[in-house]
């Protein structure tokens, strides 16, 4: 009796000081965006004083707003994008035998291996080439570079784990591989598309390397770019009030998508799929 109780003490203990570690980060900075003038270098682990000033001049610069639209726009085109061709490729690469398919997943999977910095300048001169360089299609094109891997092979294996009976009575009634892929697979496969397509959302909202390479001007660029550039009247005033409200803003949209989606999520990366 004792023991349980010790182990069950251990492991919430546990569970709390992970918590806190995770949290108090962005804890800490809606604390510290409250904050304005002096307080904002005073040590403080509850609000003394609450100010929305540095939101207000946040919201305030057009430039943020539109960084914000434009960071927006380009995830939701890549997750778009992304799931609709993964789905495909998942389809062919799990259900169709062709010779060179285990070849073919290794190449997609070993794409994604590529750190960003090593494809920089190959990938910037390509962007030129194509006339897109400061453009939004110079963002979906060098992100998806890094999200399909991740989407087509997670697709793939959860794909695999369906069983071939629902495929087999689809092909019977006469459904296409379009129809199949639709009507029949997708609905089995909502957890998988959230969690992948959630996790794509996250990379390309948060992105920065190439954001910061592939555009030139405010107009076109995302918002974690807005924030690295975020300065103060001189080149030795940060001004940090502004940073922390910028960071919060971004960040509520994608801690509200993980709590909408979270029970799906949960099941995309538990749930090996239906047994047959």
């Amino acid at each position: 009796m004792l023991l349980s109780v010790a182990k069950n003490t251990l492991f919430y203990l546990l569970v709390t000081i992970i918590v806190i570690i995770a949290v108090f980060p962005f804890y800490y900075a809606i604390l510290t965006s409250l904050k304005t003038g002096t307080a904002l270098f005073q040590v403080d682990y509850w609000p003394t004083s609450i100010s929305f000033a540095n939101y207000t001049s946040v919201m305030g610069q057009g430039g943020f707003v539109r960084s914000l639209a434009n960071s927006a726009m380009v995830a939701c085109v890549v997750v778009s994008a992304s799931l609709l061709l993964s789905i495909t490729a998942a389809f062919a690469l799990a259900r169709v035998n062709f010779r060179g398919r285990a070849l073919l997943m290794l190449t997609i999977l070993s794409v994604s291996m590529f750190p960003q910095i090593a494809v920089l300048a190959g990938l910037f001169e390509l962007i030129r080439w194509f006339g897109i360089f400061n453009t939004p299609f110079a963002l979906i094109f060098s992100y998806m570079i890094f999200t399909l891997p991740f989407t087509v092979w997670v697709l793939t294996t959860f794909m695999r784990e369906l069983p071939i009976e629902i495929e087999e009575a689809a092909i019977a009634d006469g459904a296409s591989p379009w129809v199949i892929i639709t009507q029949v697979f997708m609905p089995l496969m909502w957890p998988a598309l959230v969690t992948t397509g959630l996790l794509a959302f996250i990379a390309a909202w948060n992105e920065f390397l190439f954001a910061l390479t592939f555009t030139s001007s405010d107009t076109q660029r995302t918002v974690p770019v807005a924030i690295a550039l975020l300065s103060g009247n001189s080149e030795f005033e940060i001004p940090w009030g502004n940073i922390m409200a910028a960071s919060v803003i971004v960040t509520v949209p994608v801690v509200v998508l993980v709590l909408i989606f979270q029970r799906r999520i949960i099941s995309g990366l538990t749930a090996g799929g239906v047994k047959g």
